[in-house]
C-alpha cells in the first residue's frame, strides 16, 4: 500500500462506505491522510465524578453498573441510559435514539466517558457522550476517542468523526515513517515548520493543542506554498509565451477619446496606458482591471480593442451572460461607430442559434448599418481568408463580442490577438488555452513560432490584498478607484418588516417621477408544500434556485420568490403601474425582450433573481430593493447596488432583512459604512472568508489554505519564499519531490 492506493483496498472500508468517501473526494489513500481535522475536543483531563460541574465539559473513567433502554412517555423518544461508577461517585450517561449501544456497552465494562454535563430532575447526567471501552483503568495510552484531544473532522451521513478515527488510527501507523518530505529543509529550518511525518501524526491526533496549532500552521504554510508555487510559475511560463506587439496608436487614441461624451477619469487614462504598454511588449499580457461598479472599465477595454483592430488583427470580448454580450455590443457598436470597425455578436448554444448580429460603420453617416447573417457565414468572417489580388489575409469580424459561445469548437479567429474576459476573472488558465488554438491562419507564415493572444480580464468585485497575491497571483492588476464626475452617493439603508409600507410608498413616489426600481429576490419561485410522509431530512438541494450566498438564517418556505411577488405587487400593491419580471428560467428571447422594455422606461419596477448583478445599466432606475438580504455576501450586494446610480439621479438601496442575529447585522452594517468597494470586500473578506465572498470553494483550494487566504502575513511569507526559490530553480529539477507534489496539486486546484 502507497499512499497512490485505491482507499477500497483500505481495510474495514467496503462499498457504502466507499461510496461515500468518493462523494466527499477521497479517492486514495493520500485523500483520507490529508482529509484533517477542523477543530478539536480536549477530553484529556480525567477527572473523579464527585468533581463534576452543570454544563461542563467532562471525561470520567468508570464502571457501567447498569445499562438498559427505555422510551419516553410524551414523544416516543428511545432512550438508553447507563449508571456509572468510579471511587468517588456516580452519574448517569443518557444518549438518545442510539438503542444500540444496549448491545455495546454491557454491565461491568470499564469505559471512559466525555461529553457535557446536563441537568434534570434527578440531578446531573452526561447527555449523549463519546464512549470508548478500556482493557483496565490502567492502560489509558490507547485511547482514541476519549481520555485525549480529539480530532472532528468534516463529516457527511454516514461518516461520522468516531468513523474517520477509526480508520485513520490504524492508517497512520501503517504509514509511519512512509509519508516523504516535500518542502525543502531550508524552508523548514527558516519557519521552524513540523516535518512532515511529526505534522501529519500531530494534526490528527495531537499531543497538546498547541502541537496541533503547529501542525495546522505547518499545512497552511505548505498549501498556500503550492498555490504561490503555481501562480508564480504560470506567471513564468506566460513570460516565455510570445504574443503579437501592438505598438500604441496615440493619434488614435486621441481621436476616440475626443470622441467620448465624457472625459475620462484619472485612473481610466492611467489604466488604459498599462495596458497599451503590456500590448506593446512580445510576451501575452495579463491583467485584471478592477474597479467599482459604474467606474468605466468598458471604455478602457475599448481603448485596448481599437489600438489593436487598428494594427490589423482580432479582438475576443466575451460576457458571463447573453443579456451583457448583447449590451457590450450596443455600447461598444455606438462607441466605435466613426472608427470603421466590424463588429459582430455570437451568442446561444451550438444547437440552437439566438443571434448573430454584424456593424460596420457606413460612408452613409453615423449611422450604424445592422445585419443579421447566418451563423456559418459570421464563423467564415471570424475565421478569414486569403484576398486573391493582395495576396493579403483579411477577416472580415475585427470584434467578436459573445458568451463561451466563442470558445466552442467551430469558432475559429482568423488573427486573435486580445481577449477580453468581463467578469470571469479566473477564465484564461483552461480556457485561455481553447482560445490560443483558435487563432491559426496568421502564423502559418511562421509556424516556427506560436503566438498566444493577450488577455485582459475586468471585474467589478474589489480583490483584497491576500487574494490578489494568491489566487490573482498570474495576473497584473490595474484598478480604477475614481468615479465619473456627477455620480452621487447611493443611499443605503437596512429595512426592518415594520417599515414595508412606507417603503411601497416610497417607491410609488420615485415612479411618479419617471423613474424605475428593482425588486431583487433570492428564489424563482416557492417550494412546493412536501407531503407529511416524505423523507426530507437531510435534504440540501434547492430547487428553483439562483446560485447565491445563504447563511440559513430562515427556512426557504419563507424566503421571497420573484413569482409570488410578481403576482402581490402586480395585483395587490401597486396594481397601476408596469410591472414585469425576471429570472434564470425565462428564455435568452424572453429575458432580453424584457430588459429592452426596461430601459426604454416601459416597465416600472422590474422583480428579479441575481441575475441582474452583473452589468445591467439603466440610467432611470434609481431604486433598488433588496428583499431577504441576509441570504446574499456583501460582494454580491455590492454589485445588485451598483445597478442603480448610474445617472446623475439620486440613488437608494434598502436591504430588507427577518434576521436578528448578531452575524447579519454586522454584514449587512458593513455595506453601509464602507466608503468603497474595496474596503468593503476586505470586510466581507474578515466576516465570511474568501469561499463565500468569491466562490473559492469550487476552485478546489484546501481548506487550510482557504482559512489562511486571508492571513496578509503568512500569504506574503510564503510568496516571497516561493519567488526566491524559483529564481534559482524555475522548473523545480532540486525539489523533485517538490515538483511531483505539485504536479497533484495542479491536477487538484483549478483556478480558472
Amino acid at each position: 500500500m502507497n499512499l497512490e492506493t485505491p482507499i477500497k483496498e483500505i481495510p474495514k472500508i467496503g462499498p457504502f462506505f466507499l461510496r461515500k468517501l468518493q462523494r466527499m473526494g477521497i479517492r486514495k489513500v493520500k485523500d483520507i491522510l490529508f482529509h484533517f481535522p477542523h477543530r478539536y475536543e480536549n477530553f484529556s483531563n480525567i477527572g473523579p465524578i464527585s468533581k463534576i460541574q452543570l454544563n461542563q465539559t467532562c471525561c470520567v473513567l468508570g464502571k457501567i453498573l447498569e445499562i438498559r433502554n427505555s422510551r419516553t412517555w410524551k414523544k416516543k423518544m428511545l432512550l438508553t441510559q447507563a449508571l456509572i461508577e468510579d471511587k468517588s461517585g456516580a452519574i448517569k450517561a443518557v444518549w438518545f435514539n442510539q438503542p444500540y449501544l444496549n448491545k455495546v456497552l454491557k454491565k461491568g465494562d470499564n469505559v471512559c466517558f466525555a461529553g457535557k454535563v446536563s441537568l434534570e430532575k434527578d440531578g446531573l447526567y452526561l447527555s449523549n457522550p463519546a464512549y470508548e471501552k478500556i482493557t483496565s483503568p490502567q492502560d489509558l495510552s490507547n485511547l482514541t476517542h476519549t481520555g485525549r484531544i480529539v480530532p472532528v473532522y468534516p463529516e457527511t451521513e454516514g461518516l461520522s468523526s468516531r468513523w474517520f478515527r477509526y480508520i485513520l488510527k490504524p492508517l497512520l501507523l501503517t504509514f509511519k515513517n512512509k509519508i516523504p518530505e516535500t518542502l525543502p529543509q531550508h524552508i523548514i529550518d527558516k519557519f521552524n515548520l513540523l516535518p512532515i511525518e511529526q505534522a501529519i501524526w500531530q494534526i490528527h491526533f495531537p499531543d497538546s493543542l498547541k502541537l496541533a496549532e503547529k501542525a495546522r500552521n505547518r499545512f497552511s504554510f505548505e498549501e498556500l506554498f503550492l498555490i504561490e508555487l503555481f501562480v508564480l510559475r504560470e506567471r513564468l511560463r506566460l513570460r516565455k509565451e510570445k504574443a503579437i506587439s501592438i505598438p500604441p496608436n496615440i493619434e488614435i487614441t486621441r481621436e476616440f477619446v475626443k470622441s467620448l461624451p465624457f472625459k475620462l477619469t484619472n485612473a481610466q487614462r492611467k489604466a488604459a496606458w498599462q495596458i497599451l504598454k503590456d500590448l506593446e511588449k512580445t510576451n501575452p499580457m495579463s491583467r485584471l482591471l478592477e474597479g467599482d461598479v459604474g467606474s468605466g472599465k468598458t471604455v478602457v477595454s475599448i481603448i485596448a480593442a481599437l489600438n489593436v483592430v487598428k494594427a490589423g488583427y482580432q479582438v475576443a470580448f466575451m460576457a458571463p451572460t447573453e443579456i451583457l454580450a448583447k449590451q457590450h455590443f450596443k455600447e461598444v457598436s455606438k462607441l466605435l461607430k466613426n472608427f470603421n470597425v466590424k463588429i459582430a455578436l455570437l451568442t446561444g448554444k451550438e444547437d440552437k442559434i439566438i443571434s448573430q448580429k454584424l456593424f460596420r460603420s457606413t460612408s452613409k453617416g453615423p449611422i450604424p448599418e445592422i445585419l443579421e447573417i447566418s451563423r456559418n457565414k459570421l464563423l467564415d468572417k471570424v475565421r478569414g481568408k486569403i484576398n486573391p489580388q493582395t495576396k493579403k489575409f483579411n477577416v472580415g469580424v475585427d470584434i467578436l463580442i459573445g458568451t463561451h459561445s466563442l470558445i466552442q469548437n467551430k469558432v475559429k479567429f482568423g488573427k486573435l490577438a486580445l481577449c477580453v474576459v468581463d467578469e470571469q476573472h479566473r477564465f484564461g488558465v483552461e480556457q485561455r488555452a481553447k482560445l490560443t488554438t483558435k487563432s491559426n491562419s496568421y502564423v502559418s507564415q511562421d509556424k516556427e513560432i506560436r503566438k498566444i493572444p493577450h488577455f485582459l480580464s475586468m471585474t467589478a468585485t474589489p480583490i483584497p490584498r491576500t487574494l490578489a497575491l494568491t489566487i490573482y497571483g498570474d495576473l497584473d492588476i490595474s484598478i480604477l478607484d475614481e468615479m465619473p464626475k456627477g455620480r452621487k452617493k447611493i443611499a443605503t439603508k437596512i429595512i426592518l418588516p415594520q417599515e414595508r409600507k412606507k417603503i411601497y410608498k416610497f417607491i410609488k413616489e420615485r415612479v411618479k417621477r419617471k423613474e424605475q426600481v428593482f425588486v431583487i429576490c433570492p428564489r424563482i419561485e416557492s417550494p412546493k408544500p412536501e407531503p407529511e410522509n416524505s423523507k426530507t431530512q437531510g435534504k440540501t438541494d434547492l430547487p428553483n434556485t439562483e446560485p447565491q450566498a445563504s447563511n440559513n438564517v430562515t427556512s426557504w418556505a419563507e424566503v421571497k420568490a420573484v413569482k409570488e411577488e410578481y403576482k402581490k405587487f402586480s395585483k395587490e400593491i401597486f396594481p397601476d403601474l408596469k410591472i414585469a419580471m425576471l429570472h434564470g428560467k425565462m428564455t435568452p428571447k424572453e429575458k432580453e425582450k424584457t430588459m429592452e422594455e426596461f430601459k426604454r422606461g416601459k416597465i416600472d419596477i422590474l422583480i428579479s433573481t441575481s441575475v441582474v448583478e452583473v452589468g445591467i445599466d439603466v440610467p432611470k432606475a434609481t431604486v433598488m430593493v433588496i428583499e431577504g438580504a441576509e441570504r446574499f455576501g456583501l460582494a454580491q450586494l455590492y454589485q445588485l447596488r451598483g445597478r442603480v446610480g448610474r445617472s446623475n439621479l439620486q440613488s437608494y438601496c434598502l436591504l430588507f432583512t427577518d434576521s436578528k442575529t448578531g452575524k447579519t447585522k454586522q454584514r449587512l452594517k458593513a455595506i453601509l459604512k464602507a466608503k468603497n468597494g474595496f474596503e468593503l470586500a476586505q470586510k466581507d473578506l474578515e466576516i465570511r472568508g474568501p469561499g463565500s465572498l468569491y466562490g473559492v470553494k469550487q476552485w478546489g483550494i484546501p481548506d487550510l489554505a482557504m482559512e489562511n487566504l486571508k492571513n496578509l502575513p503568512l500569504v506574503e511569507k510564503t510568496r516571497e519564499i516561493a519567488n526566491e526559490l524559483l529564481e534559482k530553480d524555475p522548473d523545480l529539477q532540486n525539489y523533485p519531490l517538490l515538483k511531483k507534489r505539485l504536479e497533484g496539486f495542479e491536477k487538484r486546484i483549478h483556478l480558472e
